[in-house]
């Protein structure tokens, strides 16, 4: 099944153009004709089943012929994740993070972070990538980069969790999710959150967790953290 995405197509759409490059896509790579069906998703639930009236290499012209809404899952992963001094693992954590099953993302600036300007319209597109890749119809939320202390000073809802090295009294990450729950997980940058940063966070009720026995990338931890919350609700 190949998958494409647009975002602006609803339920009341009921024809769709797709741009240049996909429609090259279409005729020259997937070899698509008049007639053919395809899949689309606007990211937010629904699966479009549509059918080619015009394939054309530089516009493909589409009917919608079917619809289907799939329900949000009945929890939430948001994790906040600062970014890595070097892009592409930071890029390789929103993808695998995508496949595996996140709803929003956050990076956050730290006292450590060696890496503070991030390109935002190069990660969405990696997120909508790994969405059409893994078939999934809902697309992440990517939230713009955030100092440390306003994160925390803004957040007010679900579980929080913060994951850091520090030698002190942590649990489990595995033993703390509560299934169909809203939880929020902070990791941390490579020389980890400052003693200052994991103080706030226990001042406003983050609870200090440990993923494991040894010593985690930024982009490693924040997949393992995602991956576990995901086990905990299957």
């Amino acid at each position: 099944m190949q998958l494409f995405y647009n975002p602006d197509i609803t339920e009341s759409t009921t024809q769709l153009a797709f741009s240049r490059e996909e429609s090259r896509h279409i005729v020259k790579v997937l070899r698509k004709s008049t007639g053919d069906k395809l899949f689309v998703t606007n990211g937010k639930g629904w699966l479009f089943t549509v059918e080619l009236n015009l394939a054309d290499i530089k516009n493909c012209l589409a009917t919608i012929v079917d619809k289907q809404f799939q329900d949000a899952r009945d929890y939430k992963i948001h994790l906040a994740v600062a970014p890595t001094k070097m892009n592409d693992r930071y890029e390789w954590f929103l993808e695998k993070a995508t496949e595996i099953g996140i709803d929003s993302i956050t990076p956050i600036i730290c006292d450590h972070s060696e890496r503070k300007v991030v390109k935002l319209e190069r990660f969405e597109k990696i997120l909508q990538a790994a969405m059409k890749q893994s078939l999934h119809y809902y697309l992440p939320v990517l939230n713009a980069p955030i100092p440390f202390k306003t994160f925390i000073d803004d957040l007010q809802h679900g579980d929080c969790f913060i994951a850091h090295c520090e030698e002190t009294n942590k649990k489990s990450l595995k033993q703390c999710i509560k299934p169909k729950t809203e939880l929020t997980i902070l990791i941390g940058p490579e020389g980890d959150f400052s003693t200052k940063e994991i103080e706030l966070a226990l001042k406003n009720n983050f609870i200090p967790v440990t993923l494991g026995h040894t010593r985690l990338r930024t982009e490693t931890a924040a997949i393992v953290a995602c991956h576990t919350a995901a086990l905990i609700n299957e």
